[in-house]
């Protein structure tokens, strides 16, 4: 059983959309997807439309949090969607979205770079409008070779020349809205040096206690040394430990699939969860 537990679509700031998405992740041979885009759950009706038989959604998100002044992202499954208080958040932070783009947008044109909101829009196009999105700008313009060049502290990472902030949840705060509305809540990439967000063991720990029920271990951005830390501080703190690709279709370099999660740590996700149950495809819509 393969079990992909982190993935994006147009929705947010993917390239596939969210039919597309199931498409390929059955095509890929996995067996079990999550739709996890950032701070909406606008593609799920899409992708569970969508998806062929034999793979089945799990409907999640990836929640935007700010820990001492790192930007880490919190992984919420199978929560009730309607729960007002989850609910209000992610449209706090969606709602800053645009301004915020616009204000970095201002920043590199202060730099000297020739970037326009209607050119980030139109790459956009009906997702919620991101960094990911800025940087693909970037890369058009020249400025930059890939996306992963416009993260640096040179442009729009966090502390970076370019950077705005958002409005960000505590991530204690966060778990505990998630669990709130029945979900299960796994802090992504906690050790991702290249986007510098590492989370200190410390942090974990006190996550670990406020309610987390897991950590994303294997993960592009941990090399083996790191995944094997995180696994053995999983295991110290009674926590889950998944592996997931973060698709984003071409704007990222990972494939669907390429870290799978285990399938007794599926089945004990979704046996925490009572806000939402995986779904089962049905054939697919018609493309």
């Amino acid at each position: 059983m393969r079990i992909d537990l982190h993935t994006h679509s147009t929705a947010s700031d993917g390239t596939d959309t969210p039919a597309e998405l199931v498409r390929g992740a059955a095509a890929a041979g996995l067996d079990v997807v999550a739709l996890t885009d950032h701070d909406t759950t606008r593609g799920h009706a899409e992708a569970i439309a969508a998806a062929p038989e034999g793979l089945t959604v799990v409907t999640g998100a990836e929640l935007s949090c700010r820990l001492d002044g790192t930007g880490v992202h919190l992984l919420a499954y199978l929560f009730d969607p309607e729960e007002p208080a989850l609910l209000a958040e992610r449209e706090l932070v969606r709602d800053d979205r645009v301004p915020r783009a616009r204000a970095i947008i201002g920043r590199l044109r202060d730099l000297g770079v020739p970037v326009t909101w209607e050119q980030v829009a139109r790459i956009a196009g009906d997702g919620s409008v991101g960094r990911p999105h800025i940087a693909e700008a970037l890369v058009e313009l020249g400025v930059v070779p890939d996306v992963s060049g416009a993260f640096t502290a040179e442009w729009i990472a966090d502390g970076g020349r370019a950077h705005v902030d958002k409005h960000e949840l505590d991530p204690a705060d966060a778990i505990r809205l998630v669990k709130a509305a029945g979900g299960v809540a796994v802090l992504a990439h906690p050790a991702a040096v290249k986007r510098g967000r590492v989370i200190p063991e410390a942090a974990l720990a006190r996550l670990a206690e406020a309610g987390l029920d897991g950590i994303e271990v294997d993960h592009m951005d941990h090399d083996e040394p790191t995944r094997a830390r995180l696994r053995g501080l999983a295991k110290e703190l009674g926590l889950l430990a998944t592996g997931s690709s973060d698709y984003h279709g071409s704007r990222k370099t990972c494939r669907l699939g390429e870290y799978t999660t285990d399938p007794e740590i599926y089945g004990e996700i979704t046996r925490r969860a009572t806000g939402a149950f995986p779904v089962p495809g049905a054939g697919g819509a018609s493309a």
